[in-house]
């Protein structure tokens, strides 16, 4: 248990090998966006697929900025960047794309009009509240730098929106998809992407008791258990069931709550 907590919970000043875990992310973050826009150029550049892109490009600027902070040092914009690209955008986009996958085109362009605000909002925020210089780490980022505290309490609400969106919708197609006996394959992939989606959050939770080492962890293992559960799927048979309220919808390729793209 020792052992356990010397990696997770260092010593001041003294870099463990999981505070180059980033590293790793970004460059399967990278893998991954190149992936998804292959991926969305045969498919007409879906919109769900296209949220998808986008929510792993911010995901890897996350860790490329944790990256950059253990390597190089932390200032109060790399802090600020940090905290932009992790709590605001971290799984906003993501969840957006499962929107854009599970509801019809009308329905979608609703619900992300509406979330814009609050994360347009809390975007401005986080730009221009005050930084408190003296609780910058020098190799470790931190949310509680922010002066306005309640500027933290903005995020919450976005978090809620892509567990929600992201990790409900994954879970139930994988209880649809493992209650009907068909796709067991769609199955799994759909319950690797909850798990996936639900890892960096208890991560970013353990952050703010300052544990942000168990955050480098939750995003990696969630990102690779994403990955696994979209290519699980992607390579499955197709759903044969195509969603009703998708009549409106200009994709005709949108399948019933299948939580990934269909192959």
């Amino acid at each position: 248990m020792s052992a356990i907590l010397s990696v997770v919970m260092p010593e001041a000043g003294g870099a463990q090998a999981v505070h180059y875990l980033p590293i790793a992310t970004t460059l399967l973050s990278i893998a991954f966006v190149g992936a998804l826009l292959a991926r969305a150029r045969t498919r007409k550049w879906a919109p769900h697929l296209m949220w998808w892109a986008i929510g792993i490009f911010f995901y890897g600027v996350g860790t490329a900025l944790e990256s950059t902070i253990t390597l190089f040092g932390n200032t109060e914009t790399l802090n600020r960047l940090w905290y932009w690209a992790g709590a605001i955008l971290g799984g906003y986009p993501l969840a957006t794309g499962s929107v854009y996958l599970l509801f019809s085109r009308r329905k979608a362009h609703v619900l992300t009009a509406l979330s814009l605000v609050v994360v347009i909002f809390a975007s401005v925020m986080v730009f221009i509240v005050p930084i408190d210089g003296s609780k910058i780490q020098a190799h470790r980022p931190a949310g509680d730098v922010l002066m306005w505290q309640w500027v933290r309490l903005l995020t919450p609400f976005i978090n809620l929106y892509a567990v929600v969106f992201l990790v409900g919708g994954a879970l139930f197609s994988c209880a649809r998809f493992a209650m009907t006996g068909r796709n067991r394959a769609r199955a799994i992939g759909t319950g690797l992407i909850a798990l996936g989606g639900i890892l960096p959050g208890i991560g970013g939770a353990m952050t703010k008791a300052g544990m942000v080492e168990a955050l480098y962890i939750g995003e990696f293992a969630g990102l690779a258990l994403i990955c696994l559960g979209y290519f699980a799927c992607v390579r499955a048979p197709a759903p044969r069931m195509a969603r009703a309220d998708h009549a409106d919808s200009d994709d005709p390729e949108q399948m019933v709550a299948s939580g990934v793209e269909s192959a």
